[in-house]
């Protein structure tokens, strides 16, 4: 058992490494943990590993002198639990800029060729479909999780008239942190097209390609349609949102024993249910070929087809075999989708400045659930309000406006 309340992070790689917020070296920086939570101080409390060339070094006690709290002493009979690191974010500044220049994209050029303009801009805006200049003509599939936060980025390279992934002469497969170069990102995945289930009540269908989802939404729109990214991306860490929900699987065809596996691990959550449709009707040649939903879909006849009403309507078998590509027309100007993310803490830290400037503070300590017994109120919100200020939105600052927030609640009570 450590005898000390709190120390300094272990290390667990470069993710448990920091930039020093006084050299500005990034992964040199150590910070302490409180060993009952897990949870860290302010991002300044810690020590730089460049001794000889910085030499910051905060401690905890210093924090809490600086900030009017008397720390909690060590409860030795309970072990130290140590935090999950959270996941990492996009800046939404780079979904945003990547909502333009279709007339580029070799995946939407496919979308309008195969469907017309309106059509393709519809399911554009609806999976925020980005375009990237990391190659010629690739696109973007941003993973928007049901809380709004982009988790990431997945960019890819499809043929503009086969609508077919590019693997030649390698697979054109990239990661929007990594082409960023983003320091310590912590990568974890979510479905792509998770943000659809956020205030919708739709069954779910999943699938395993993000084209195969975007398409398979034209012709089933009574499903909320997500895509795994690969055949071992249904997993508990992303499936913990489909809690509750009707979900309805359609697996490639090498990935139907697998996903039946997964469906009863599911099954503990949701109401789950495995589509067999691809396995009935596939010849051994196309089963060979692994094709997935959207195989099938492309090779309906449009003209003649209206998208189901019945949930439960089986896929329709296709009327004749693909039609040769069209020649290329650029897409119109789609209209920029705005996300519904948003990032910073305005209206939070805007009622807190209103709440405490019109209340008289009790004069005697309070005690925080996590953190100690503060002092010295007006030290206290002073300096936490001035911390969100200065980083209005940063996630790493999410305990600041989680302590001055448990503050407010324990004075109204």
């Amino acid at each position: 058992m450590n005898p000390h309340r709190y120390i300094l992070e272990p290390y667990k790689g470069r993710a448990s490494r920091y930039h020093c917020p006084s050299c500005g070296k990034p992964a040199q920086f150590t910070r302490y943990i409180d060993t009952e939570t897990g949870e860290h101080l302010s991002p300044t409390v810690g020590k730089c590993n460049r001794v000889d060339n910085c030499g910051h070094h905060e401690t905890p006690k210093q924090y809490f002198e600086s900030n009017g709290i008397t720390a909690k002493p060590p409860q030795r009979k309970q072990p130290p639990v140590i935090r999950k690191i959270p996941p990492s974010f996009i800046d939404t500044e780079l979904l945003k800029t990547s909502l333009k220049a279709y007339e580029l994209n070799y995946f939407v050029t496919f979308l309008n060729n195969h469907f017309g303009n309106d059509i393709a801009g519809q399911l554009v805006s609806q999976y925020f479909i980005g375009t990237s200049k990391h190659w010629e003509g690739a696109n973007v599939f941003w993973q928007i999780d049901i809380a709004g936060k982009v988790r990431e980025g997945k960019i890819m390279l499809y043929s503009p008239t086969t609508g077919k992934r590019v693997k030649e002469p390698y697979n054109h497969i990239n990661w929007v942190h990594k082409a960023v170069n983003s320091p310590n990102f912590n990568l974890q995945q979510c479905f792509f097209g998770e943000h659809l289930l956020r205030g919708s009540s739709k069954p779910v269908a999943i699938v395993e390609s993000e084209k195969t989802a975007v398409i398979a939404s034209y012709f089933y729109p009574q499903f909320a349609w997500l895509a795994t990214g690969s055949k071992e991306g249904l997993n508990p860490d992303k499936w913990k949102v489909l809690r509750g929900r009707t979900v309805k699987l359609f697996p490639d065809l090498k990935a139907f024993d697998k996903w039946k596996v997964k469906a009863q691990e599911l099954s503990k959550i949701a109401r789950v249910t495995v589509s067999e449709y691809l396995e009935q009707i596939a010849t051994d040649q196309e089963r060979k070929d692994g094709l997935d939903l959207a195989d099938y879909l492309l090779k309906l006849d449009l003209k003649q087809y209206t998208p189901p009403e019945h949930e439960q309507a089986p896929p329709p078998t296709p009327s004749r075999p693909p039609e040769p590509p069209k020649a290329y027309t650029p897409p119109k100007q789609f209209i920029k989708p705005q996300p519904t993310i948003q990032p910073h803490w305005e209206q939070d830290i805007q009622e807190l400045e209103t709440y405490f400037a019109g209340i008289t503070l009790p004069a005697e300590p309070i005690r925080l659930t996590a953190g100690g017994t503060i002092t010295d109120l007006p030290k206290f919100i002073d300096s936490h309000l001035n911390t969100l200020r200065a980083n209005n939105g940063n996630p790493t600052f999410i305990a600041t406006l989680i302590r001055i927030k448990e503050l407010k609640n324990i004075i109204n009570n």
